[in-house]
């Protein structure tokens, strides 16, 4: 009798592709375990629920809307595919998640498909093995705080999101969810490009983040990689390229992080052990390039770049700069020579706060710092010093010459 029944659903379609429609949920329930359904192009209707595993294609012909109510497709069984489909319309309720995908399994492959109209995008919860890849990916108009997360993780492990396209989203919100890998993704026009908690050992890998409050936030989560990602325009009062708080262990490197108004922001490692490692990040054109708080020390700076940025480094906090580490970076305001040719400034780089100190202070007057008054104060002190200068940081061996940026040119 299915048999009859699919044969039948085969021929309708033969005969009328355009006109293809109607439950979606019919179609899903004739498929057997393990099947690959096909549908022709048309305008079905959910939510839907996929119980079983499944691959569902719609060769980019298919659009499946949710009718404002939910999530538009349920997946609750290991090893299901979604390829090619265009899901819109959910339901608006945070509480309950309303989005495009809602999925509980594991090994699920979603990609290629386009996602609009609906409050989150794809939420994986308690899975794992999962491929997200290739999928466009819009939010709502509303407000960025009003709207939902992009892509939702939590308590899911193992998975790689690759090369997806997302924009006027909240955020994308990573949650207990340890040993994600992502790579190659295009986030814009959003709250917090990737949000971080509790989601150890992640892999941020040659993103590209643009326009967004915040670029990469992480709370909690050790031994992280973030390597490779272009980072501009999050400018934002409280805007950061990549902010690093309670986490150790993190490694940052070959990242191009520009006009933001804090390039790099994090505290000092929990565990005395571990390090806050930056390697040849160029970090330009911010207002302030990095900004390390709280307890000093913890912190390894080694062949960055440093261009254009208002303030290339603010320290605030307790303890001896001198138990950070700099060491082969570019200043672009170091002042010394290369006598002997060798790459390096023949005498340390000292990053010294003279008048500087009335915005370490008085954090209001960051609105004034380029104006002739502080100008002339700085100068004044420099020339003759009625006070201590405070030590920032000192760069044992500054470069001459950057060592190279993001995208590998001198």
């Amino acid at each position: 009798m299915r048999t009859r029944i699919l044969l039948a659903l085969h021929l309708l379609c033969c005969v009328m592709p355009a006109a293809a429609s109607g439950a979606l949920q019919t179609w899903i329930d004739l498929a057997r375990p393990g099947s690959v359904l096909r549908l022709p192009p048309g305008t079905y209707t959910g939510p839907a629920v996929i119980d079983r595993p499944l691959t569902l294609e719609g060769n980019g012909q298919v659009i499946i809307d949710g009718g404002g109510k939910g999530s538009v497709l349920t997946i609750k069984a290991d090893r299901v595919t979604l390829r090619g489909l265009h899901l819109r319309h959910s339901g608006d309720s945070h509480d309950a998640i309303d989005g495009a995908i809602m999925a509980e399994g594991r090994e699920l492959l979603i990609e290629d498909n386009r996602i609009d109209d609906v409050l989150f995008g794809i939420s994986l919860h308690r899975g794992g093995d999962s491929i997200i890849r290739r999928n466009r990916i819009r939010s709502r108009g509303a407000d960025s705080a009003d709207r939902g997360d992009g892509l939702r993780i939590w308590y899911s492990t193992g998975n790689r999101i690759e090369d997806n396209d997302i924009r006027q989203i909240r955020d994308i919100t990573v949650s207990n969810s340890p040993d994600n890998r992502f790579t190659g993704n295009r986030i814009s026009d959003s709250r917090r490009a990737f949000n971080f908690l509790f989601s150890h050992r992640s892999v941020v890998d040659r993103n590209h983040l643009e326009n967004n409050s915040t670029g990469i936030i992480a709370l909690n989560s050790e031994e992280l990689l973030i390597r490779g990602n272009r980072i501009l325009h999050a400018m934002d009062a409280s805007g950061t390229g990549i902010a690093l708080k309670e986490t150790s262990a993190a490694i940052v490197v070959d990242n191009e992080i520009v006009h933001c108004a804090h390039g790099i922001m994090a505290d000092s490692p929990m565990d005395p052990y571990n390090r806050i490692v930056l390697v040849n990040n160029l970090i330009a054109h911010n207002l302030t390039g990095i900004y390390f708080y709280g307890a000093l020390g913890g912190h390894v700076a080694v062949a960055n770049t440093f261009r254009n940025n208002l303030w290339p480094v603010s320290v605030v906090g307790d303890g001896d700069p001198m138990d950070d580490r700099w060491w082969g970076n570019y200043w672009d305001d170091y002042q010394g020579f290369d006598r002997n040719g060798d790459g390096y400034g023949d005498w340390h780089h000292d990053l010294l706060a003279f008048a500087d100190r009335i915005w370490l202070e008085i954090p209001a007057t960051k609105f004034f710092r380029n104006a002739i008054v502080l100008e002339l104060l700085d100068f004044l002190e420099r020339l003759a010093p009625f006070s201590s200068p405070m030590l920032i940081l000192r760069d044992e061996a500054p470069r001459m010459q950057p060592w190279r940026d993001y995208a590998g040119r001198r």
